[in-house]
């Protein structure tokens, strides 16, 4: 048994991390007294750990590792899981989305040539700025699409207003 620096209780050793300071091998803090600094260090310097996760996450190599996540069965499996939860969460977006679809096909809507942000001519997406018009929608390229959302919030509806 040993005392904890902090919260003063008699615990086991397994309640204790590894350390190569102290004589017994143990952390002077029981790994509860130590996970509840961490989280409130995180609480205090949230903006400076938000940045952090996002430099983080754009290492190349995460971004690779994330890719390679991505075409395994296991990892398709989990973007088809994450699909349908969003498609169940939010039934009058995913209306939407189909209404265009359905209206691409159908030759009721055709697709812009071009980004009406920036004029690129790369794969565009079908932005909607209010749910409650589903045809009523801007073609963007990927990054104005991502931009426009950073900026904006776009109307969603309520209750079943689609066509």
């Amino acid at each position: 048994m040993i005392n904890c620096q902090y919260c003063k209780n008699s615990k086991p050793t397994d309640d204790f991390y590894q350390s190569s300071i102290r004589k017994d091998g143990k952390n002077g803090s029981c790994k509860e007294c130590v996970r509840a600094k961490v989280r409130a260090n995180r609480a205090k310097n949230i903006d400076h750990y938000l940045e952090f996760d996002r430099k983080r996450a754009n290492n190349p190599d995460r971004v690779q590792a994330r890719k390679d996540y991505q075409l395994t069965e296991r990892g398709q499996q989990k973007a088809s899981a994450a699909k349908r939860a969003y498609a169940e969460r939010n039934p009058l977006i995913r209306q939407a989305h189909n209404a265009v679809n359905n209206a691409l096909r159908d030759g009721k809507l055709a697709r812009a040539s071009c980004c009406e942000t920036c004029q690129s001519e790369a794969e565009l997406h079908g932005h909607h700025c209010d749910y409650n018009k589903p045809l009523d929608v801007m073609w963007l390229c990927d990054p104005c699409h991502k931009a426009w959302h950073k900026d904006n919030t776009p109307i969603y509806c309520d209750e079943l207003k689609l066509a």
